[in-house]
């Protein structure tokens, strides 16, 4: 799969594709990235791209016609017979979750639109963009982070790139809830106090009792920190009957 990327800071993807388990992705060409520097296709004589927005207000408004070049370009040099989605990142846009995340890793790619300023004119919006999203409720001084945010999200989605394809099957959001806390070594801390030791189940061997430990732990820290997950698992149907008595069992959360 292929995903160009057009921003005015290409400088800023570099690092990333070529560090970290991650990398392997990209170095086997599971993963391209094409940067795209937007001034290259902005208004003469000194690459324009942006202007104040109509109507008055602070900031400057990337404009269409550089856009409409670049976005141009891009499908030029892709030469898709069917077009791959514009993607522009925005606190208003819908939210990226790994259901989503899944849906990339599977697909051809995408062209995404890292915007800057105040935001991008709307009718290029309009016209050009197929999805708008948004990685939390604040907002970034452009959609580099988002972008990079994504890609990393998809690389790592991909066969090979963990070493064990169960890795990601475990993660958080996954299977809809919250992943389960993890050990390693020593078994016990030296310092010592409360939680120094690792939960006995885990050194037991016992495979059936560890998986329901951490779907209970996965469970219990979905209920405190995220409920609207559980709602969602017992809606899709998700929970089974041990499920529901390990709920049933706990005490209501603190508000």
């Amino acid at each position: 799969m292929r995903f160009d990327v057009i921003t005015l800071f290409p400088e800023l993807f570099g690092p990333h594709l070529v560090h970290g388990v991650t990398r392997r992705a990209f170095e086997s060409g599971q993963v391209e990235v094409k940067l795209w520097q937007l001034r290259d296709f902005g208004d003469p004589p000194h690459a324009r791209v942006d202007d104040r927005p109509y109507g008055g207000g602070p900031g400057m408004v990337l404009l269409v016609e550089p856009l409409l070049r670049a976005v141009a370009a891009v499908r030029a040099d892709r030469g898709d017979a069917e077009p791959v989605p514009v993607v522009n990142f925005s606190p208003a846009g819908q939210p990226l979750d790994q259901a989503r995340v899944g849906e990339f890793a599977a697909g051809r790619g995408a062209i995404l639109l890292c915007a800057r300023y105040e935001g991008v004119d709307q009718r290029f919006i309009d016209a050009q963009v197929d999805l708008e999203l948004s990685v939390g409720d604040y907002v970034l001084s452009g959609g580099e982070i988002p972008a990079l945010a994504l890609l990393d999200a998809v690389a790592r989605l991909q066969p090979g790139v963990l070493g064990d394809a169960r890795s990601h099957q475990q993660d958080s959001f996954s299977a809809v809830l919250l992943d389960c806390p993890h050990y390693s070594r020593p078994e016990v801390l030296a310092e010592g106090g409360e939680g120094a030791a690792v939960p006995p189940v885990l050194l037991s061997g016992n495979h059936a009792a560890i998986e329901r430990w951490r779907r209970d732990q996965a469970l219990a820290l979905t209920v405190e920190r995220r409920p609207d997950l559980v709602a969602r698992a017992e809606a899709e149907g998700r929970l089974g009957a041990l499920d529901r008595a390990t709920l049933a069992s706990r005490k209501p959360p603190k508000l």
